[in-house]
C-alpha cells in the first residue's frame, strides 16, 4: 500500500490552486495538518483579528477537505514536534510544506530538515505569483528598484493554476491535538477562509476593479479590494487572483499592486536581516520619544488625519495603503521616530499583517530600504484635501471635529480645538528632521 503524504498547511489555506496538496491526492492516501504552535500564536505581534481570521480560515479549510472525503488534523505544540509525530504516526513518505521566506518561517524549515531524519521534506513556492529568486537583476540576488521588477514580472511565464482535488483519502490514524489559542476569540473584522475570500474576489472583479485605479487612494470612498489578509493566510492563490484580474481590460493598476507583493518577498528572500534592519542606513539618528509615539498610536497628534487613520486602525484592525503612507510618514519623518516602532504597532493590530509586506513597506516610507528619497514627505493636510476632499473620512473617525466646515477641519482653529477637546499639534513643522 502506497505511503501517505503529510502536506502541512501554513500561509497556503486553500484546496484550489494548492500544488502540493493536488500532487499529494494524485498519488495516494494524504494528511492534512495545521499546528496551531504557541510560538505564533502567543507572540505580541500577532495581531488578535490575525487569530480570529486563522480561526474562521482552518473551520472553512476543514470543511473544503471533507466535502472531498478528508478533513483537517489540527495539532497544538512546538511545530518541527507536532510534524514529526503526525508524519511518524501515519509512516508518512515525504512532508509538503510552502517555502515561506520570513526570517522564522527559515527557521523553522531548517529545524524540520535536520528533524525529519528518514522522512523527505519538500517545499514548494505557491505563496507568491513569481518564486522569489526566479528574477535576478544582472550581478544581484534580487531587484531593490520596483520598476525593473515589475517590467520582469509581468512578463511571466507564469505557471497555470492548479485545480482542487476532487477526492482524498485520508487515513484514521492521525489524533487531533488542538489548544485553546482560537477558541475564545471575537469575531474576525471580516469572515476569514477561503470560501469568503472567494466571494470576496468576486464582487471586487464584478464591482470595484474598473474603477481601481482612480479610487484606490480615495480615503472617503472604499476603492481598495480589502484582499489583504485572503492573500497573507493563502486563502486566494496570488497566481490565480493577477490571472483573473489581469484578464480584465482595466485590471493593470491593481496587478501592479500585487506585484509590490512579489518584489518585497524577493527582497526579503535575499536577506532575511531585511526583515529587522535598514536595508539603508537613516540619514539621521531615531530619535526616543515615547509621548510623541503614544500619540501617533493614540490618534492625538492633533493632526486630523493622522488621527483619524489611527483610530480607523484600533476599530478595524485595517487600513488603505494611502493611510498608511501618512501615517508611516509622520512618524518617521516629521517625528523622526524608528519606523521599527510603527512596523510592531502595525503587525500587532492589523488583519492582514505580514513582515515581508509591513516592514519593508515601512523601510520604503521611511527611505531606508528599496527607495531612500530624502524628500518624500506625505503631509497629513494636503493628503487629506486630495483623497478626503468632503472631509467624509475625517469625520467618520473624528466624531468631535465632524461639524466643522470642511476647510477648519484640514486644520482645526485653536479655539475650536480646545473648546471640542481635540489636541493641539504636537509638531508644527512637517518638514522631515535635518540630518545631524
Amino acid at each position: 500500500m502506497t505511503r501517505p503524504a503529510l502536506v502541512v498547511f501554513t500561509r497556503d489555506l486553500r484546496v484550489r490552486d494548492h500544488p502540493p496538496l493536488a500532487e499529494a491526492a494524485r498519488a495516494g492516501p494524504v494528511v492534512p495538518l495545521f499546528v496551531c504552535d504557541p510560538a505564533v500564536l502567543s507572540s505580541p505581534l500577532v495581531a488578535p483579528a490575525r487569530r480570529a481570521y486563522l480561526r474562521d480560515a482552518l473551520g472553512d479549510l476543514d470543511a473544503a477537505l471533507r466535502a472531498r472525503g478528508g478533513r483537517l488534523v489540527v495539532r497544538h505544540g512546538p511545530f518541527v514536534d507536532e510534524v514529526l509525530a503526525v508524519a511518524r504516526a501515519v509512516d508518512a513518505e515525504v512532508i509538503h510544506l510552502a517555502r515561506d521566506h520570513s526570517p522564522f518561517a527559515r527557521d523553522r524549515e531548517r529545524a524540520l530538515r535536520a528533524a525529519a531524519a528518514g522522512i523527505a521534506v519538500r517545499t514548494w513556492d505557491h505563496l507568491t505569483v513569481v518564486p522569489p529568486g526566479a528574477l535576478r537583476p544582472a550581478g544581484g540576488e534580487a531587484f531593490r528598484v520596483f520598476t525593473p521588477y515589475w517590467r520582469r514580472w509581468r512578463e511571466g511565464p507564469w505557471r497555470p493554476v492548479v485545480g482542487a482535488p476532487s477526492r482524498l483519502v485520508v487515513p484514521d490514524t492521525a489524533a487531533d491535538r488542538p489548544g485553546p489559542e482560537l477558541a475564545d476569540l471575537p469575531l474576525a473584522p471580516l469572515p476569514g477562509g477561503e470560501r469568503a475570500a472567494r466571494d470576496r474576489l468576486a464582487r471586487f472583479l464584478r464591482r470595484g476593479l474598473a474603477r481601481y485605479a482612480e479610487t484606490r487612494d480615495r480615503l472617503d470612498a472604499d476603492g481598495t479590494s480589502r484582499l489583504g489578509a485572503d492573500l497573507h493566510f493563502g486563502c486566494l492563490s496570488a497566481l490565480e487572483v493577477v490571472r483573473r484580474a489581469g484578464a480584465h481590460p482595466q485590471g493593470e493598476a491593481f496587478v501592479r499592486q500585487v506585484c509590490w507583493r512579489d518584489f518585497f518577498t524577493q527582497v526579503l528572500a535575499a536577506d532575511p536581516s531585511a526583515a529587522w534592519r535598514d536595508l539603508h542606513p537613516p540619514r539621521r539618528p531615531w530619535r526616543d520619544d515615547p509621548a510623541a509615539f503614544a500619540a501617533w498610536r493614540d490618534g492625538r497628534t492633533g493632526h486630523p488625519l493622522v488621527d483619524a487613520a489611527m483610530r480607523h486602525l484600533a476599530a478595524e484592525a485595517y487600513l488603505p495603503n494611502r493611510a498608511r503612507l501618512v501615517v508611516g510618514s509622520f512618524l518617521t519623518r516629521t517625528l523622526g521616530l524608528d519606523w521599527r516602532r510603527g512596523a510592531r504597532h502595525f503587525l500587532a493590530r492589523l488583519v492582514d499583517g505580514d513582515v515581508a509586506n509591513n516592514n519593508l513597506g515601512w523601510q520604503w516610507v521611511a527611505g531606508t530600504g528599496t527607495d531612500t528619497n530624502p524628500h518624500r514627505v506625505f503631509s497629513p493636510r494636503r493628503q487629506a484635501e486630495r483623497f478626503d476632499p468632503d472631509g467624509r473620512y475625517l469625520r467618520r473617525w473624528l466624531p468631535e471635529l465632524a461639524d466643522l466646515k470642511t476647510p477648519d477641519l484640514f486644520d482645526p482653529p485653536p479655539l475650536e480645538r480646545a473648546r471640542r477637546g481635540y489636541p493641539p499639534p504636537i509638531v508644527t513643522d512637517l518638514r522631515p528632521r535635518p540630518p545631524r
